[in-house]
């Protein structure tokens, strides 16, 4: 993980596993959400509450819209740069968008965003609290 003081996007590194790939030796399509998921819940641990913490406090945060444009593959053993920035923040919505670059040589393999809505204790959309909001302002940006 990159610590998000130097500025830009916030960095997770993670290596592509075998359950990953697909018969070609690639990573399946599948696996990319799963390295979005694993880079925004990163993030949010680095600006100082996990998601689970975030729950626990009555606030979910379902996807609602994903979106990832495959440019070259990834494969098997691969280190990967999951870079993660906050798009927009809403009135009770959030986007997050997303880098996949092959380490070390920093070539962009794709290139993603996920769409969250934030509902609180009863299923309804809500504004974020401001716990969360004040969290929120200190990500990274595009």
């Amino acid at each position: 993980m990159t610590a998000l003081e130097g500025g830009g996007p916030f960095r997770f590194v993670l290596r592509v596993r075998y359950a990953d790939t697909d018969q070609m030796g690639t990573a399946h399509h599948g696996a990319y959400l799963r390295w979005f998921e694993a880079g925004r819940t990163e993030m949010l641990r680095s600006l100082g509450m996990s998601y689970r913490e975030v729950e626990e406090r009555g606030i979910r945060l379902p996807v609602v819209e994903a979106r990832c444009r495959y440019g070259r593959p990834a494969r098997y053993d691969d280190l990967l740069a999951i870079e993660t920035t906050l798009a927009r923040l809403g009135r009770a919505s959030m986007r997050f968008e997303y880098c996949v670059r092959r380490e070390p040589d920093g070539e962009l393999l794709a290139q993603g965003m996920t769409e969250h809505c934030f509902l609180g204790p009863a299923g309804k959309p809500v504004r974020p609290p401001a716990f969360l909001a004040g969290m929120l302002e200190r990500a990274p940006r595009p």
